[in-house]
């Protein structure tokens, strides 16, 4: 096992050298979280907006679900996943499991009720807010979305940033579904488990640094959207 000063001085170097195997594994990590982002974003946002403009007979049942399922552990994703795409599932035709897709898929189910919960409160705020003119000007429903998302755009930025920043950091689905295989569904996260398990801590630490960079980069990125949206409210 090498020493910390050692394995650091190793991590660096690896991360300014640009090492191949260092970033086939970050490349990965952001298609894969990229990927879960945007589909989680396109299936989220219209949920979010129906909750938030819409009344109807359960929407409190709703709420409460959609609510729950932000902490829903991701274990218990990854198995559900795992449980439908192995070879003995009703998806196991697809060949899907222990791919980059499998994994995809289980980091859209775990971060589009964040997506869903985050903007619809976002989405809510504003619909209070304007109501009274939505009413004086008889928009229909189609056209109070289209105002609320174009003046919340700022905020549902954030929102998606914050679904980006939860799947990056996943480790407990992916693995199930994904499996771990080198140069093909190794993510950070679940590589940075394996390489201190044995002991490896240069490229743990190489990529622990990545990641801490990408956790910097969200949150300046959401720090810079609302201060943006606060100057464009009082411009």
């Amino acid at each position: 096992m090498q020493s910390i000063s050692e394995a650091l001085g190793l991590a660096l170097s690896l991360v300014f050298s640009a090492d191949p195997d260092l970033f086939e594994i970050v490349r990965l990590s952001l298609y894969v979280s990229l990927s879960a982002t945007a589909l989680a974003c396109v299936s989220g946002l219209p949920l979010g907006a129906l909750l938030a403009t819409t009344r109807f007979s359960g929407r409190g049942v709703a709420l409460v679900v959609v609510n729950a399922l932000m902490g829903l552990p991701p274990v218990v994703v990854g198995l559900f996943v795992y449980l439908y795409l192995s070879r003995s599932g009703p998806l196991g035709f697809l060949g899907l499991l222990y791919t980059p897709t499998a994994m995809i898929v289980a980091q859209t189910l775990l971060i589009t009720p964040i997506v869903a919960a985050l903007s619809r409160q976002v989405l809510e705020d504003l619909h209070t807010e304007y109501a009274e003119q939505f009413r004086s000007f008889a928009l229909s429903r189609i056209q109070r979305i289209q105002a609320l998302v174009w003046d919340g755009r700022y905020s549902l930025l954030t929102v998606a940033l914050a679904g980006f920043g939860r799947a990056v950091a996943e480790v407990g689905a992916v693995i199930i579904v994904g499996g771990n295989i080198d140069h093909l569904t190794r993510v950070m996260t679940t590589a940075i488990a394996l390489e201190t398990s044995k002991g490896e801590l240069a490229l743990a630490l190489a990529l622990g640094i990545v990641l801490m960079t990408l956790a910097l980069v969200v949150n300046a990125l959401v720090f810079s959207v609302r201060a943006t949206a606060t100057r464009a409210a009082y411009a």
